[in-house]
């Protein structure tokens, strides 16, 4: 429930972003007037954004051009002042603005009316003389020029502004680009990082190279030991190597931002063009376009590979599917795993959705847009989560009323509670970093708003943009959240070495290395314990009902064991002791009874065989008696010979109706409980 609370408020969330300017901002230093048009006036400096929003005087002079005419025909002599009230206005008081009277505007109006509509010149909607104040003074009034007022209260003719943000000219990109920062379009955000100072970034650099490299490496060797030993990874564990393939990516991508610092994600200054270094946006860089696709691909596909993991666990668990029943739906999986985040990874691209990232050197999504950082990051991760979780739960839980229920032996019950703690070692370390880097995502969320702020009103003056009005909260991200939030981006692909991390897995290195290959693997521990031939029989039988069962080279008679324990694999042992385990069983079960037949020397010779246990094919009877003949035993007693082949084929026939009576009970139980595989696997050991 807590869980999927946490996603509710999430998507809320993500519903309530306001993606429009960064609170109220005001104007900012006086400037001279370089209009053309408004020198030669009784004032000489103005100020930008003007009461029309025109961000500088360049623009302002291309708004008044369709006015030139008006002006120099000298239509009226209060058009001038007016025209230059609005689009260059004196500058006073800092945060007011002062505005022409409205019997100036209507005179101007009145006297240039026709002569405007002979060149075809509308009156514009922003200049209704309703607009402005009811005075009747030329502009600028004496009472404007003063530099200081002590009048508490605030002239009719000035107003407080709510400018919004303006890109610097700095900052600036070319239009066809389609580049946005702060809601604003053909803007960029600063490069370097606009949080953090000059050290923190290297500090931070260096940080992340080293846990790439980290992560790089347990999940290459991950991958390697699963091309060693390709059959010891089936389902339901297969999906974890993939799960490692793609954090190995996701750890080569972060270390080629390390090694390319900042060079693919900003682009580079001109200063001829008034033109600093910003972030790169947009699909136009190859080079960033390709790391985007490759880490946000492979970070997608990772966490969907979790969540497979759990599905496999949980149809192996519960509904007791064997490796083949869940290998036929591989294709499935894989279809999930890599189209889901291909059509994510094309939807960004055709959004123009890719940011650069100053801080790891790399190209990702949701580093400035919030809308892509709540759709395309918290949404699918936390999905994955919610799955993954009810998934592992359940199969945990299907597990534990197994060993709970039904009877083990106290090796395979060991074994069963030892999967179980692997499964959630296992689970645990992938989900305390995730759910780390999606807090990290929702605090980015909440507060860029107000880091945003922030940064425009300690850089407004340098950049010649509006200030901020209004700040009621100022505060700057900590380093230490973004360090935390890409080591658990990389270190959540690690936990694959903890599943593979054994005595086995070194000595098939050790194996590797010697050149020797062991061509008959042991069957991984995990299938062993979720597949058994008789698993659904066991869990559907009567109580009272005697368990028999064919168990591979070891004896189980009189013993009720769960079928999933029963064939438990010596995982974390040696090949050696491996095959002395084996050979151990077999020995004791070729013992025969009597005596074997003996050399004068004391060596057993080629007469020996194996005892009653391994029982006889009905009318084997002939070639055990030729083989008794060849090794003497026809000294014996006729009568004696005789009873006990009538003894021998007594017990080789029922033992041979017995076994296949349960081979029939086996097939019957379907297909998805494996006992084909582990019959031949039997045949072919023997």
């Amino acid at each position: 429930m807590d869980l999927l609370w946490v996603l509710l408020s999430m998507l809320t969330t993500c519903l309530a972003i306001n993606m429009e300017a960064t609170g109220s901002h005001s104007m900012f230093t006086c400037e001279p007037i370089t209009l053309r048009m408004c020198q030669g006036l009784s004032y000489n400096t103005t100020f930008m954004p003007n009461i029309l929003n025109h961000y500088d005087q360049q623009t302002a002079a291309l708004a008044m051009e369709p006015f030139h005419p008006m002006v120099n025909l000298e239509c009226s002599t209060e058009i001038r002042p007016f025209l230059c009230s609005l689009y260059a206005p004196v500058c006073t008081e800092y945060g007011r603005v002062t505005l022409p009277c409205r019997r100036l505007c209507q005179r101007a109006k009145s006297d240039c009316y026709k002569l405007m509509d002979m060149f075809g010149v509308s009156w514009p909607e922003e200049m209704e003389c309703s607009r402005f104040p009811q005075c009747d003074e030329s502009y600028p009034r004496a009472i404007d020029l003063l530099p200081n007022t002590d009048s508490t209260e605030e002239s009719p003719s000035s107003v407080q502004r709510d400018y919004g943000f303006w890109c610097p000219r700095e900052l600036k990109i070319n239009p066809e680009l389609g580049y946005s920062f702060m809601g604003v379009h053909d803007c960029s955000p600063p490069c370097p990082n606009m949080y953090f100072r000059k050290d923190e970034l290297i500090f931070a650099r260096y940080f992340i190279g080293v846990i790439s490299i980290v992560c790089l490496s347990a999940t290459l060797f991950t991958f390697l030991t699963f091309l060693i030993d390709v059959g010891r990874f089936r389902y339901p564990e297969r999906p974890i190597i993939f799960y490692a393939v793609c954090y190995m990516m996701v750890s080569l991508v972060f270390f080629l931002g390390f090694l390319l610092e900042d060079r693919v994600s900003c682009n580079s200054a001109s200063p001829g063009r008034f033109r600093a270094s910003t972030i790169t946006q947009g699909s136009h860089n190859k080079a960033c376009t390709l790391l985007f696709m490759t880490l946000y691909f492979f970070t997608m596909a990772g966490s969907i590979w979790w969540v497979i993991l759990t599905i496999t666990w949980f149809l192996a668990a519960v509904p007791k599917w064997g490796s083949e029943a869940i290998e036929k739906k591989a294709l499935l999986f894989h279809a999930v795993a890599w189209g889901v985040p291909g059509a994510l990874t094309i939807t960004l691209m055709a959004m123009n959705k890719i940011e650069g990232d100053s801080v790891s050197g790399v190209c990702f999504v949701g580093l400035y847009d919030l809308m892509a950082l709540c759709w395309f990051l918290l949404v699918p991760l936390a999905l994955d989560v919610v799955v993954g979780v009810v998934l592992l739960l359940a199969g945990i839980a299907a597990l534990n009323r197994v060993r709970m229920e039904i009877p083990l032996e106290k090796e395979n019950q060991d074994k069963l509670v030892k999967f179980m703690i692997r499964i959630g070692v296992f689970s645990v370390l992938y989900l305390v970093p995730l759910l780390t880097v999606i807090g990290c995502y929702l605090y980015e969320q909440s507060y860029r708003s107000v880091w945003e702020t922030t940064w425009v009103q300690e850089h407004c003056r340098e950049y010649h943009i509006p200030c901020p009005l209004k700040v009621e909260q100022t505060s700057r991200p900590d380093i230490t959240l973004f360090l935390i939030k890409y080591l658990m981006m990389l270190v959540v692909g690690i936990p694959s070495v903890f599943w593979v991390g054994s005595k086995k897995t070194c000595f098939e290195w050790a194996s590797f290395f010697s050149g020797h290959r062991r061509k008959d693997s042991t069957v991984h521990e995990s299938r062993q314990v979720l597949q058994e031939p008789d698993f659904t029989q066991l869990l559907l039988r009567d109580p009272n009902t005697p368990v028999v069962r064919k168990s591979r080279g070891t004896s189980t008679q009189g013993t009720s064991t769960h079928a999933s324990s029963t064939h438990l694999a010596m995982l974390d042992e040696p090949p050696s002791a491996s095959t002395s385990r084996a050979g151990s069983m077999r020995s004791k079960a070729s013992s025969y009874h009597s005596s074997l037949h003996r050399s004068r020397d004391g060596r057993h010779t080629a007469c020996s065989f194996h005892g009653v246990e391994e029982r006889l094919p009905h009318g084997s009877t002939l070639r055990l008696n030729d083989q008794l003949q060849h090794c003497g035993v026809d000294r014996l007693d006729s009568h004696s010979r005789h009873g006990s082949m009538k003894r021998l084929e007594s017990q080789s026939r029922h033992s041979s109706m017995r076994d296949l009576s349960i081979t029939a009970q086996a097939i019957q139980s379907g297909p998805g409980n494996g006992i084909h595989r582990v019959i031949e696997e039997d045949a072919t050991k023997a």
